[in-house]
């Protein structure tokens, strides 16, 4: 029944669809057919052109993923299991979105909140190796599909290490790697396709520039 409890509650507070609600709200705006169609903070604030809107959106779903992992410590205080369970339903559930015919967000910011509460250890990761992605190659988009596939990979490497950085503690390294598989390819399921798109329309970029010339 824990199970199923921990799975309930992330699946219905990451199912919250912010940005949809915000945007239609505010502006009239249906988000899945403005912009890329993505329900999360960086489409918000393209189709939006309000910084306001895009930084309430990323707070609000920032706060959705450390919500879910905040309720289910309280209730389970000495589980990491339950609380990886409950991030990674609340992060599918905002990915594709039961309220919106299963389209949604790309889950980083859900993620990141739930993260920062029971496994802090991963979100550095993930900033450290993002901040140097992006300034290496200039392009959030190409940047935040690598930073998640070597998060990946990282944890797996050093998965004894970052197992004593878990609140609560993991009960074996297993659990973490697990865990952290299991959520970033959640993640990645959404980021696939816009890293894809990225990677075409900049060959093309640079097919033209070497035409011009």
């Amino acid at each position: 029944m824990q199970y199923l409890i921990s799975l309930l509650i992330g699946y219905l507070i990451g199912s919250i669809p912010t940005a949809y609600l915000l945007l239609k709200l505010t502006k009239g705006i249906d988000i899945r057919e403005s912009g890329s169609g993505n329900v999360g903070a960086l489409n918000s604030l393209e189709t939006s052109n309000s910084k306001i809107i895009g930084l309430i959106v990323l707070v609000i779903d920032f706060l959705k993923g450390f919500l879910v992992v905040l309720l289910i410590i309280t209730i389970y205080t000495k589980s990491f299991m339950l609380p990886a369970l409950g991030l990674c339903s609340g992060v599918l559930s905002h990915n594709f979105n039961p309220w919106l015919k299963f389209k949604g967000g790309r889950g980083l910011a859900t993620a990141a909140g739930g993260s920062s509460l029971m496994f802090p250890f991963l979100l550095v990761v993930w900033c450290v190796l993002w901040m140097f992605l992006y300034l290496y190659k200039r392009n959030i988009i190409i940047a935040n599909f690598f930073s998640t596939l070597l998060s990946a990979v990282l944890i797996i490497s050093i998965s004894n290490i970052a197992i004593k950085y878990s609140k609560p503690i993991a009960e074996n390294k297993l659990m973490i790697v697990g865990f952290t598989i299991l959520l970033l390819f959640i993640i990645l399921t959404k980021h696939i396709k816009p890293f894809v798109q990225e990677i075409k329309s900049l060959n093309l970029t640079s097919k033209g520039n070497k035409n011009e010339k």
